[in-house]
This record gives C-alpha cells, structure tokens and sequence, in this order.
C-alpha cells in the first residue's frame, strides 16, 4: 500500500492539521539540539564545528530559552496528537498538552541549570574576552537597561555569558558584538561591530 501524504494530510480535522505541523518541525530541531548537546558541537560562523564547548556557570535559572520553547512545542505537539487519537475533547487537548509543554519547559531548565552548576570554569580570566567578537543570544536593551547573554570564544572554549552595552540602540539576537570592557561582578560590556 502506497503511502500519500497530501490525502492523509487532507483526511486529518483542522486541530489536528495544526499538531502535526507543530509536531513535525520542533522534532526535527529537538533531535538536532540533542544531538549537537551530546556530541558537543557547536557551529561557528565560518562553518567549521567547535567541539570545546562549555558553560558559563554562573548561567542561573533559565525558563524562556530558544531550547526551551522547542522542548515545549515538541511535547506540546506530540500530547495534543495522543489525546485526540485517544478521543478526549479539543479542552481536554489543549489542557493536557500546555501542561505537558510547561513541564518539559521546567525539566529542561534544571537539567541546564544543574548541568551549569557541575561545570568547572577553570581559571578563566573575564579579561581574555577583551577584544573578542561574539553573537547576541538573548537580546540586550540600549544604554545598560538589562543583561542580555553573548556566545563568545574565550580562552578556546566557547561560552555564553552575561553581557551589557552603552549602545543607544539595542542588540538583538543574532548580533555581531565586539567586548570592550568587564564590570566588577563580570559581566561583558559589549558594543556592536562595526
């Protein structure tokens, strides 16, 4: 029996539609992350993989991550698709299927924060990062207004740390940014490349 995916696709209600096209995707990108967390890679801009990776442990508790919102999506997804193939009503789905999101949320978060806990900084020096060019993670607002995090490669490992800028425009994520200082408590003063 020959499978179509364009007349299964058409057999499914509209709530299902939905499921699956969360469902499918935010899989694929959670397969991926866990793989490249276990192996260890990491890609830089210029392609190449970075295998020397490390955290910053002084991460903190971290809820709203792009890792996070896969996980939540992912399990989102696929506790909505069960509970309708198992006959509960479209409230139930969406109850069961927040709630299940909301928990692998808050399970990947520890498993971060601890795993973060566990990792030994090593006699990093803040002031190697001097000079360094690193991309925006979470996004960090003009003139000091919050901490925003910064991938950046110090000392040859690749680390997320906090970072501030004096810049009068805000850096999103994404943004190329040159470390022109430290504060006392180590947190990168950044300003964007030019």
């Amino acid at each position: 029996m020959d499978f179509n995916f364009s007349d299964w696709w058409d057999s499914l209600s509209t709530i299902k539609q939905i499921y699956w096209g969360l469902a499918i995707p935010f899989t694929l990108i959670f397969l991926i992350q866990t793989v490249m967390t276990f192996i260890g890679g990491e890609l830089d801009h210029d392609g190449s993989a970075d295998y020397d990776v490390e955290m910053d442990d002084g991460a903190g508790f971290q809820f709203f991550t792009i890792k996070n919102f896969v996980g939540f999506f992912t399990l989102f997804s696929w506790t909505g698709i069960a509970c309708l193939e198992s006959g509960m009503s479209i409230g139930q789905t969406m109850v069961w299927s927040f709630a299940a999101g909301v928990s692998m949320m808050v399970i990947m978060a520890l498993i971060f924060y601890y795993f973060s806990k566990l990792t030994d900084s090593g006699n990093m020096s803040f002031k190697n990062a001097i000079g360094g060019i690193g991309e925006v993670y979470l996004p960090i607002r003009a003139s000091r207004e919050n901490i925003g995090k910064v991938s950046i490669k110090v000392q040859g490992s690749l680390r997320e740390l906090d970072a501030i800028t004096d810049d009068k425009k805000d850096l999103p994520t994404g943004a190329v940014v040159t470390v022109s200082d430290i504060t006392n408590n180590d947190t990168l003063i950044v300003t964007k490349s030019k």
